[in-house]
Protein backbone atom coordinates (compact mmCIF):
# COMPACT_ATOMS: atom_id res chain seq x y z
CA UNK A 1 0.00 0.00 0.00
CA UNK A 2 2.69 2.52 0.67
CA UNK A 3 4.49 1.85 -2.33
CA UNK A 4 1.40 2.48 -4.41
CA UNK A 5 0.78 5.35 -2.52
CA UNK A 6 4.52 6.65 -3.54
CA UNK A 7 4.21 6.69 -6.73
CA UNK A 8 0.75 8.48 -6.75
CA UNK A 9 2.39 11.07 -4.90
CA UNK A 10 5.22 11.40 -7.37
CA UNK A 11 2.31 11.76 -9.73
CA UNK A 12 0.86 14.50 -8.19
CA UNK A 13 4.40 17.09 -9.16
CA UNK A 14 3.21 15.81 -13.15
CA UNK A 15 -0.19 17.11 -12.37
CA UNK A 16 -2.76 13.75 -11.80
CA UNK A 17 -5.70 15.20 -13.84
CA UNK A 18 -2.94 14.67 -16.94
CA UNK A 19 -2.08 10.60 -15.90
CA UNK A 20 -2.15 8.57 -18.50
CA UNK A 21 -1.54 5.45 -15.81
CA UNK A 22 -5.04 3.43 -16.31
CA UNK A 23 -4.37 1.57 -13.27
CA UNK A 24 -4.68 4.93 -11.37
CA UNK A 25 -8.28 5.58 -12.51
CA UNK A 26 -9.50 2.74 -10.08
CA UNK A 27 -7.79 3.75 -7.03
CA UNK A 28 -9.42 5.69 -4.35
CA UNK A 29 -7.11 8.56 -4.56
CA UNK A 30 -8.11 9.16 -8.32
CA UNK A 31 -12.20 9.62 -7.44
CA UNK A 32 -11.36 11.80 -4.03
CA UNK A 33 -9.54 13.78 -6.89
CA UNK A 34 -12.72 13.78 -9.28
CA UNK A 35 -14.60 14.99 -6.83
CA UNK A 36 -13.04 17.68 -6.20
CA UNK A 37 -12.97 18.11 -10.36
CA UNK A 38 -16.70 18.05 -9.68
CA UNK A 39 -16.62 20.68 -7.02
CA UNK A 40 -14.73 23.04 -8.81
CA UNK A 41 -16.66 22.86 -11.87
CA UNK A 42 -18.99 25.68 -12.16
CA UNK A 43 -22.91 26.18 -13.23
CA UNK A 44 -21.71 26.93 -16.72
CA UNK A 45 -20.25 23.50 -17.24
CA UNK A 46 -16.45 24.31 -17.64
CA UNK A 47 -13.55 25.04 -15.34
CA UNK A 48 -11.27 27.73 -14.72
CA UNK A 49 -7.68 27.65 -14.58
CA UNK A 50 -4.52 27.47 -13.19
CA UNK A 51 -5.98 25.48 -10.05
CA UNK A 52 -4.30 22.77 -8.08
CA UNK A 53 -7.68 20.77 -7.97
CA UNK A 54 -5.57 17.58 -6.38
CA UNK A 55 -4.87 19.25 -3.43
CA UNK A 56 -6.93 18.48 -0.71
CA UNK A 57 -9.86 20.67 0.33
CA UNK A 58 -10.32 21.69 4.36
CA UNK A 59 -14.27 22.31 4.71
CA UNK A 60 -13.90 26.07 3.92
CA UNK A 61 -12.84 25.49 0.81
CA UNK A 62 -15.36 22.88 0.10
CA UNK A 63 -17.79 26.11 1.03
CA UNK A 64 -16.42 28.53 -0.46
CA UNK A 65 -16.40 26.59 -3.92
CA UNK A 66 -19.80 25.47 -3.28
CA UNK A 67 -20.77 29.68 -3.32
CA UNK A 68 -18.56 30.27 -6.39
CA UNK A 69 -20.19 27.71 -8.78
CA UNK A 70 -22.53 30.52 -10.09
CA UNK A 71 -19.75 32.51 -11.44
CA UNK A 72 -19.76 33.03 -14.86
CA UNK A 73 -16.59 34.89 -15.59
CA UNK A 74 -13.59 32.00 -14.63
CA UNK A 75 -14.79 29.39 -16.75
CA UNK A 76 -11.89 28.85 -20.10
CA UNK A 77 -10.44 26.54 -22.25
CA UNK A 78 -6.79 28.71 -21.54
CA UNK A 79 -4.20 26.76 -19.69
CA UNK A 80 -5.76 23.80 -20.72
CA UNK A 81 -8.72 24.12 -18.44
CA UNK A 82 -12.20 22.11 -19.18
CA UNK A 83 -10.71 20.38 -21.62
CA UNK A 84 -8.33 18.61 -18.74
CA UNK A 85 -10.63 18.13 -16.68
CA UNK A 86 -12.92 16.45 -18.74
CA UNK A 87 -10.43 13.83 -19.87
CA UNK A 88 -9.92 13.19 -16.44
CA UNK A 89 -13.46 12.56 -16.02
CA UNK A 90 -13.95 10.31 -18.98
CA UNK A 91 -10.98 7.94 -17.75
CA UNK A 92 -12.63 8.01 -13.98
CA UNK A 93 -15.93 7.02 -15.81
CA UNK A 94 -14.23 4.54 -17.74
CA UNK A 95 -12.92 2.76 -14.88
CA UNK A 96 -15.42 3.66 -11.88
CA UNK A 97 -18.73 3.57 -13.82
CA UNK A 98 -19.89 6.18 -11.27
CA UNK A 99 -22.68 8.64 -12.82
CA UNK A 100 -21.34 11.36 -11.37
CA UNK A 101 -18.59 11.41 -13.02
CA UNK A 102 -20.06 10.86 -16.39
CA UNK A 103 -22.51 14.05 -15.69
CA UNK A 104 -19.75 16.21 -15.03
CA UNK A 105 -18.21 15.16 -18.18
CA UNK A 106 -21.17 15.66 -20.56
CA UNK A 107 -21.90 18.95 -18.44
CA UNK A 108 -18.29 20.17 -19.68
CA UNK A 109 -19.41 18.74 -23.59
CA UNK A 110 -22.40 20.84 -23.57
CA UNK A 111 -19.73 23.92 -22.35
CA UNK A 112 -18.12 23.48 -25.50
CA UNK A 113 -20.68 22.95 -27.73
CA UNK A 114 -23.08 26.05 -26.75
CA UNK A 115 -19.21 28.17 -26.41
CA UNK A 116 -18.92 27.59 -30.33
CA UNK A 117 -19.38 30.43 -32.28
CA UNK A 118 -21.44 30.48 -35.68
CA UNK A 119 -18.46 30.66 -37.35
CA UNK A 120 -16.47 27.84 -35.54
CA UNK A 121 -14.20 29.40 -33.70
CA UNK A 122 -14.10 29.09 -29.42
CA UNK A 123 -13.72 32.45 -27.21
CA UNK A 124 -10.65 32.15 -24.63
CA UNK A 125 -13.68 33.24 -21.65
CA UNK A 126 -17.64 32.64 -21.80
CA UNK A 127 -20.33 32.96 -21.02
CA UNK A 128 -18.49 36.18 -19.67
CA UNK A 129 -15.27 37.99 -20.06
CA UNK A 130 -13.69 40.02 -18.21
CA UNK A 131 -11.36 42.00 -21.04
CA UNK A 132 -12.13 42.29 -24.80
CA UNK A 133 -9.47 39.99 -25.80
CA UNK A 134 -11.10 36.96 -23.91
CA UNK A 135 -13.74 37.19 -26.64
CA UNK A 136 -11.51 36.80 -29.31
CA UNK A 137 -11.14 33.40 -31.49
CA UNK A 138 -8.19 32.36 -29.53
CA UNK A 139 -5.24 29.58 -30.70
CA UNK A 140 -2.80 30.89 -27.76
CA UNK A 141 -1.61 28.48 -25.27
CA UNK A 142 -3.49 25.64 -27.48
CA UNK A 143 -6.62 27.00 -26.08
CA UNK A 144 -8.79 25.89 -29.10
CA UNK A 145 -6.48 23.28 -30.51
CA UNK A 146 -7.26 21.20 -26.93
CA UNK A 147 -11.31 22.20 -28.09
CA UNK A 148 -10.73 20.59 -31.32
CA UNK A 149 -8.07 17.64 -30.30
CA UNK A 150 -10.90 16.56 -27.67
CA UNK A 151 -13.56 17.12 -30.04
CA UNK A 152 -12.14 14.58 -32.44
CA UNK A 153 -10.89 11.79 -30.14
CA UNK A 154 -14.54 12.43 -28.86
CA UNK A 155 -15.68 11.62 -32.53
CA UNK A 156 -13.34 8.82 -33.35
CA UNK A 157 -14.10 7.13 -29.82
CA UNK A 158 -10.52 7.09 -28.48
CA UNK A 159 -9.61 5.67 -25.49
CA UNK A 160 -12.08 6.59 -22.65
CA UNK A 161 -14.08 8.71 -24.93
CA UNK A 162 -15.49 5.88 -26.18
CA UNK A 163 -16.80 4.10 -23.03
CA UNK A 164 -19.92 2.96 -23.50
CA UNK A 165 -22.58 5.27 -22.07
CA UNK A 166 -20.34 8.22 -21.42
CA UNK A 167 -21.72 9.95 -24.40
CA UNK A 168 -25.30 9.54 -26.33
CA UNK A 169 -25.05 8.81 -30.23
CA UNK A 170 -26.51 12.33 -30.66
CA UNK A 171 -23.72 14.25 -28.79
CA UNK A 172 -21.36 12.46 -30.48
CA UNK A 173 -22.39 13.38 -33.90
CA UNK A 174 -22.76 17.17 -32.38
CA UNK A 175 -19.25 17.20 -31.25
CA UNK A 176 -18.31 15.55 -34.80
CA UNK A 177 -20.51 18.75 -36.24
CA UNK A 178 -18.07 20.97 -34.23
CA UNK A 179 -15.16 19.61 -34.97
CA UNK A 180 -15.79 20.10 -38.77
CA UNK A 181 -17.18 24.02 -38.04
CA UNK A 182 -14.17 24.26 -36.06
CA UNK A 183 -11.79 23.08 -39.18
CA UNK A 184 -13.64 25.76 -41.32
CA UNK A 185 -12.71 28.61 -38.88
CA UNK A 186 -8.86 27.25 -38.85
CA UNK A 187 -8.90 27.55 -42.22
CA UNK A 188 -10.53 30.68 -43.02
CA UNK A 189 -7.85 32.47 -39.88
CA UNK A 190 -5.49 31.24 -41.83
CA UNK A 191 -3.51 34.68 -42.94
CA UNK A 192 -3.20 34.53 -46.96
CA UNK A 193 -0.17 36.88 -48.50
CA UNK A 194 -0.28 36.63 -52.12
CA UNK A 195 -2.65 34.48 -52.26
CA UNK A 196 -0.23 31.81 -50.53
CA UNK A 197 -1.29 30.49 -47.07
CA UNK A 198 1.10 31.09 -44.03
CA UNK A 199 0.35 30.81 -40.37
CA UNK A 200 -1.68 32.01 -37.78
CA UNK A 201 -1.98 35.09 -35.40
CA UNK A 202 -2.42 33.60 -31.83
CA UNK A 203 -5.79 35.02 -31.36
CA UNK A 204 -8.43 36.59 -34.47
CA UNK A 205 -11.05 38.93 -34.34
CA UNK A 206 -14.45 36.90 -33.01
CA UNK A 207 -16.10 38.99 -35.97
CA UNK A 208 -13.87 39.39 -38.71
CA UNK A 209 -11.39 36.54 -38.29
CA UNK A 210 -8.75 39.29 -38.67
CA UNK A 211 -5.48 39.18 -36.50
CA UNK A 212 -6.18 40.45 -33.19
CA UNK A 213 -3.79 42.06 -30.44
CA UNK A 214 -4.45 40.49 -26.67
CA UNK A 215 -2.72 41.93 -23.58
CA UNK A 216 -0.17 44.87 -23.92
CA UNK A 217 3.32 42.76 -25.14
CA UNK A 218 0.81 40.33 -27.52
CA UNK A 219 0.90 42.31 -31.11
CA UNK A 220 -1.40 40.64 -34.14
CA UNK A 221 1.42 38.85 -35.96
CA UNK A 222 2.38 36.19 -37.34
CA UNK A 223 2.87 33.41 -34.14
CA UNK A 224 4.72 30.45 -34.73
CA UNK A 225 4.19 28.38 -31.66
CA UNK A 226 0.28 28.07 -32.24
CA UNK A 227 0.89 27.84 -35.79
CA UNK A 228 2.93 24.52 -35.29
CA UNK A 229 -0.06 23.05 -32.96
CA UNK A 230 -3.11 24.02 -35.81
CA UNK A 231 -0.56 22.51 -38.45
CA UNK A 232 -0.11 19.14 -36.23
CA UNK A 233 -4.15 19.57 -35.73
CA UNK A 234 -4.69 19.64 -39.54
CA UNK A 235 -2.47 16.54 -39.85
CA UNK A 236 -4.60 14.68 -38.02
CA UNK A 237 -7.30 15.01 -40.47
CA UNK A 238 -8.63 12.01 -41.66
CA UNK A 239 -8.28 12.53 -46.41
CA UNK A 240 -7.72 15.82 -45.80
CA UNK A 241 -9.40 18.26 -48.79
CA UNK A 242 -7.09 20.15 -50.94
CA UNK A 243 -7.44 23.51 -48.91
CA UNK A 244 -6.37 21.28 -46.03
CA UNK A 245 -3.12 20.43 -47.84
CA UNK A 246 -2.45 23.41 -49.61
CA UNK A 247 -2.55 24.93 -45.66
CA UNK A 248 -0.09 22.53 -44.12
CA UNK A 249 2.15 22.92 -47.25
CA UNK A 250 1.78 27.02 -46.85
CA UNK A 251 2.55 26.86 -43.04
CA UNK A 252 5.79 24.30 -43.27
CA UNK A 253 6.89 26.08 -46.03
CA UNK A 254 6.69 29.69 -43.76
CA UNK A 255 8.94 27.75 -40.87
CA UNK A 256 10.94 26.34 -43.38
CA UNK A 257 11.78 30.64 -44.28
CA UNK A 258 12.03 31.88 -41.24
CA UNK A 259 13.64 29.51 -39.12
CA UNK A 260 16.76 31.17 -37.14
CA UNK A 261 20.15 28.85 -37.84
CA UNK A 262 22.81 28.79 -35.41
CA UNK A 263 21.78 30.43 -32.68
CA UNK A 264 20.51 29.78 -29.43
CA UNK A 265 18.32 31.20 -25.81
CA UNK A 266 20.59 31.16 -22.76
CA UNK A 267 19.83 31.45 -19.59
CA UNK A 268 23.55 32.37 -17.79
CA UNK A 269 23.94 35.19 -15.17
CA UNK A 270 19.69 34.67 -14.06
CA UNK A 271 19.02 36.35 -17.58
CA UNK A 272 17.76 35.23 -20.97
CA UNK A 273 19.64 35.88 -23.62
CA UNK A 274 19.72 35.00 -27.85
CA UNK A 275 23.49 33.58 -28.31
CA UNK A 276 25.39 32.45 -31.21
CA UNK A 277 25.88 28.76 -31.58
CA UNK A 278 26.99 27.69 -34.82
CA UNK A 279 25.18 23.81 -35.33
CA UNK A 280 22.41 24.78 -32.83
CA UNK A 281 18.93 23.67 -33.69
CA UNK A 282 17.56 26.32 -35.25
CA UNK A 283 15.21 28.69 -33.38
CA UNK A 284 12.00 29.98 -34.23
CA UNK A 285 10.44 33.61 -32.83
CA UNK A 286 7.00 33.40 -30.85
CA UNK A 287 6.61 36.56 -32.96
CA UNK A 288 7.39 37.73 -36.70
CA UNK A 289 5.47 41.33 -37.81
CA UNK A 290 3.72 41.50 -40.66
CA UNK A 291 5.15 44.43 -42.53
CA UNK A 292 8.87 42.45 -42.97
CA UNK A 293 8.10 38.90 -41.31
CA UNK A 294 11.44 39.78 -39.04
CA UNK A 295 11.03 38.38 -35.12
CA UNK A 296 10.06 40.83 -32.57
CA UNK A 297 9.57 41.20 -28.90
CA UNK A 298 7.67 43.42 -26.79
CA UNK A 299 7.31 44.92 -23.32
CA UNK A 300 4.43 45.70 -21.33
CA UNK A 301 4.55 49.30 -23.14
CA UNK A 302 3.38 47.54 -26.18
CA UNK A 303 6.22 48.90 -28.78
CA UNK A 304 7.52 46.49 -30.90
CA UNK A 305 11.85 45.87 -30.44
CA UNK A 306 13.35 43.58 -31.99
CA UNK A 307 16.18 43.08 -29.11
CA UNK A 308 15.69 40.89 -25.54
CA UNK A 309 17.68 43.34 -24.28
CA UNK A 310 15.27 45.86 -25.08
CA UNK A 311 12.28 44.78 -23.31
CA UNK A 312 12.53 44.96 -18.73
CA UNK A 313 13.71 41.74 -17.34
CA UNK A 314 10.22 40.52 -16.09
CA UNK A 315 9.05 40.40 -19.70
CA UNK A 316 12.47 38.92 -21.13
CA UNK A 317 12.20 36.22 -18.41
CA UNK A 318 8.41 36.07 -18.18
CA UNK A 319 7.49 34.54 -21.64
CA UNK A 320 8.95 32.00 -23.82
CA UNK A 321 10.00 34.42 -26.76
CA UNK A 322 11.71 31.71 -28.83
CA UNK A 323 11.73 27.91 -29.37
CA UNK A 324 13.18 24.80 -31.16
CA UNK A 325 9.56 22.60 -30.45
CA UNK A 326 8.95 23.24 -33.90
CA UNK A 327 11.62 21.19 -35.17
CA UNK A 328 9.63 18.06 -34.51
CA UNK A 329 6.83 19.00 -36.67
CA UNK A 330 9.52 18.30 -39.80
CA UNK A 331 9.09 14.52 -39.40
CA UNK A 332 5.25 14.33 -38.92
CA UNK A 333 5.51 16.40 -42.10
CA UNK A 334 7.30 14.25 -44.16
CA UNK A 335 5.79 11.05 -42.87
CA UNK A 336 2.44 13.11 -43.81
CA UNK A 337 3.80 14.29 -47.22
CA UNK A 338 4.24 10.49 -48.21
CA UNK A 339 0.87 9.96 -47.43
CA UNK A 340 -1.08 12.46 -48.87
CA UNK A 341 0.96 14.14 -51.39
CA UNK A 342 1.46 11.22 -54.08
Amino acid sequence: MMAALTVWSVSYAQNPLKSKDKAFFSTPEASRIGEQVLLWQRNTGGWPKNVDMAKPLSEEDREALLAAKSRRDDSTIDNDATTTQMRFLANLYAATRDKAFRDGFRRGLDYLLAGQYGNGGWPQFWPEARVKYRKHITFNDRAMENVMNLLLDISREEGALGTRGLITASKRKAAKKAFEKGLECILNCQIVVDGRPTVWCQQHDENTLEPAPARSFELASFCSTESAGLVELLMKVDKPSQRIKDAVNGAMAWFEAVKIPDMAVSREGGDVHLVHKPGAKPLWARFYDFEECRPFVCGRDGVMKRELSEIEYERRNGYKWYTNEISKLYGKYKAWSLKYEK
